[in-house]
């Protein structure tokens, strides 16, 4: 099995997670072909999450080398992110027979009934974060084509794995647990909701990014950040550190008004000293100018001189 010390520069994009589940890296975000029966990795199989922008031809080509061009049985999402969905139209095209299925309160995003609430750039200080205003709006609509998991737990196409209401990095966000070897697919899970997957006691977690954890150094971390969960994994500033937004099977109900967090004053300060900065540039430019016009009117014959130096020689 990988070693917890194993890092993103030290393992391929593509390798088995355990057996019959494998992982597919996908530039920033992992997503995981799982088989139906373990004891047949090679036979029927489900698709967990379905990456970024422009990735259906990877998801696919990997799907071929591991299960001979066999379609999936169900594409599962964890949530409907961009990151989490964006080959969807192009797999469903290819995939004619399979449905996607996500947690009832993403159905809105996937449906084009509702989008997700406005991101909180200042929520995890990393770069994807700050970046999260930039992110594309565009809603999906997938139609017939998606179907909500069921509230039993039960998950289409893998009936020896559970699936479990994580939320908090959406509303609708799930894990999946594959109960006899305690397998768990967390997504973003651990960062927003830990107590219940750490009650789980997973010897393996598969997560949206990153490498996977397995054993005692998966469960120490995880009973350490659910002790210490408020101190290093809570947000301190935010649009919802102090009031969440709100949703239902309709979408989203209710969002909290913007805050100015230092975040966005530092970002108005440094815009409005880099205006400040441009006027005064091109201010000094006006000034030269207009001096060396001055110095052309007063002194022609210099200037007539000086130009007859720099031109070049016949």
């Amino acid at each position: 099995m990988f070693s917890n010390h194993a890092s993103r520069a030290s393992t391929p994009d593509s390798m088995s997670v355990v057996p019959s589940l494998w992982v597919l890296r996908d530039v920033f975000v992992n997503l995981y072909y799982a088989a139906v029966a373990p004891a047949q990795p090679q036979g029927p199989w489900v698709l967990i999450d379905a990456g970024l922008p422009g990735s259906a031809g990877k998801i696919q080509r990997r799907a071929n080398e591991v299960f001979w061009a066999t379609p999936p049985v169900a594409i599962l999402l964890i949530n409907s992110y961009l990151n989490h969905v964006s080959a969807l139209p192009g797999l469903l095209a290819a995939w004619q027979g399979a449905h996607v299925h996500p947690h009832p309160l993403e159905l809105p995003c996937l449906t084009s009934r509702s989008s997700y609430p406005p991101p909180n750039p200042t929520v995890s200080g990393g770069a994807m974060a700050y970046l999260s205003f930039l992110y594309p709006k565009k809603l999906l609509n997938l139609g017939p084509r998606v179907q909500a998991l069921l509230a039993d737990g039960s998950v289409p196409g893998l009936p020896c794995w559970r699936w479990l209401h994580t939320p908090g990095h959406t509303f609708g966000h799930v894990s999946f647990s594959r109960e006899e070897d305690r397998v768990l697919v967390a997504g973003d899970a651990f960062t927003t909701v830990v107590e219940r997957p750490a009650g789980l006691v997973p010897e393996v977690a598969a997560t949206g990014h990153d490498i996977a954890m397995h054993g005692p150094a998966l469960r120490e971390q995880l009973l350490q950040l659910a002790r210490k969960f408020d101190e290093v994994a809570r947000p301190k500033i935010g649009r919802y550190v102090h009031t969440p937004a709100t949703a239902d099977a309709s979408g989203v109900r209710s969002v909290p008004p913007p805050v100015a967090t230092p975040w966005a004053k530092g970002l108005l300060v440094a815009g409005a000293l880099a205006s400040v900065a441009l006027l005064l540039a091109r201010g000094t430019q006006k000034k030269r100018r207009s001096a060396k016009s001055a110095n052309k009117l007063q002194n022609p014959d210099r200037y007539a001189e000086r130009a007859r130096r720099q031109r070049p020689a016949d």
